[in-house]
């Protein structure tokens, strides 16, 4: 039978991780260049639509279909094949399979987007179009098989309770290898455009991490509710941490820049573990997330890299920060499908989280930069100096964000 009310959470859940695309397109555009606001909000926005149809097309299927320990699914439920408005997700997970479909979709919409970030005012927006397309296929969906489809390292003890491996550590080392293939921009602007669209942008991004990471449970029990919480506390120790940081330290001012950054970082890191371990832990958790991607973008700064959004430094090593506190801090006192970490005398749990981690990253990296190079060989990756000059909302879309005039 139905459970109706499981039913309605996740509805609702699907409905705040859909939230997160438009506020990551708000987050961006009001930190980039004013002349390309349009053109990286409207990249998260093409993800919205075209990762929607490869996902009915085989996206779903080659996540979730067959390929029991294996890399990646079949094409069993291309299409939706087989799958009704009466089909069940698992009898002890009774709500429509349909909702879990939604409800995923949702995360390889915003993964790819997260992405785009990094190489703002650089990329064309035909070979964009391109590289959201492959990059799904050969990194996302297989990645998403191995974990959360019954696959490789799923059959291995790998877990990650909302994405910290599947989507910000194969998102956030793709954006670092299109930094390295891009290069960086001919002209820097480092202030934001609209720092009140950066916070509409992060407050929508907040308030859809709770669909996030408590909709990940897939249930309605304790752990939907702690992991709900975990996040809120992550995110908020998280972005005091970065704002104190900034205060007592290198800029000796206390930036709303700082305080909305620092919330993101707390939410990428603790999304790996917040099923997994305790409140107290989650506090940590967010006071080393500011400080640990605090360094990652002042290594950045200093190595020159032009992330231009800091999509590295946050959600990438975020992601993979917290997929190693997941195999340090887990207990399986707070969730017994879970595993028990390094503090607790995992240490081949631990050492599981970060192998699996680490070549996820390496895999990420490598293969996106080999990509890009690719893709150049079909259609040109880089903008040119008059294109970027010139702005790309103009060059690409013929709009202009506000008509000052």
């Amino acid at each position: 039978m139905l459970d109706t009310g499981l039913t309605a959470f996740m509805l609702l859940a699907t409905s705040l991780v859909m939230l997160m695309t438009p506020g990551l397109a708000f987050f961006y555009g009001g930190l980039a260049c004013k002349k390309n606001i349009l053109n990286v909000m409207m990249q998260s926005f093409v993800s919205m639509g075209w990762t929607s149809v490869l996902w009915y097309v085989f996206g779903y299927s080659l996540c979730f279909s067959g390929g029991d320990g294996a890399i990646i699914g079949d094409l069993h439920k291309a299409f939706y094949h087989g799958v009704t408005p009466d089909t069940i997700f698992s009898p002890d997970k009774r709500f429509p399979e349909i909702v879990f479909i939604a409800y995923q979709m949702m995360f390889a919409i915003i993964t790819p987007a997260l992405i785009t970030g990094a190489f703002a005012n650089r990329i064309t927006f035909k070979a964009y179009f391109i590289f959201l397309t492959l990059w799904q296929i050969l990194v996302y969906y297989p990645f998403v098989h191995m974990i959360w489809g019954n696959g490789l390292l799923a059959k291995w003890g790998v877990l990650d309770f909302a994405g910290g491996i599947t989507v910000h550590a194969t998102a956030g080392f793709a954006a670092l290898a299109s930094v390295f293939y891009v290069g960086r921009r001919r002209v820097i602007n480092e202030r934001p455009n609209n720092l009140p669209l950066v916070a509409i942008g992060t407050a929508l991004l907040w308030f859809g991490w709770y669909g996030f990471n408590a909709g990940s449970e897939l249930q309605m029990n304790g752990i939907t509710a702690m992991s709900f919480l975990n996040t809120d506390i992550a995110a908020s120790v998280a972005a005091v941490t970065w704002l104190c940081i900034e205060w007592f330290t290198g800029n000796k001012r206390p930036t709303f820049v700082g305080l909305l950054t620092g919330s993101v970082a707390g939410l990428a890191t603790v999304t790996p573990a917040a099923g997994y371990i305790t409140y107290d832990k989650a506090f940590l958790a967010g006071i080393l997330a500011s400080v640990v991607c605090h360094l990652a973008v002042k290594l950045k700064n200093k190595m020159g890299w032009d992330d231009a959004l800091d999509v590295w430094g946050v959600h990438g090593v975020g992601g993979v920060f917290g997929t190693i506190l997941l195999g340090v801090f887990a207990t399986k006192a707070v969730n017994p499908n879970g595993a028990d970490g390094l503090l607790f005398g995992g240490v081949g749990f631990f050492m599981k989280e970060l192998v699996a981690v680490a070549a996820t990253s390496l895999y990420a990296f490598v293969f996106t930069y080999l990509m890009l190079i690719l893709i150049n060989k079909v259609t040109r990756v880089k903008v040119t100096a008059e294109e970027e000059e010139d702005g790309l909302d103009v060059a690409y879309h013929g709009e202009i964000a506000r008509d000052l005039h």
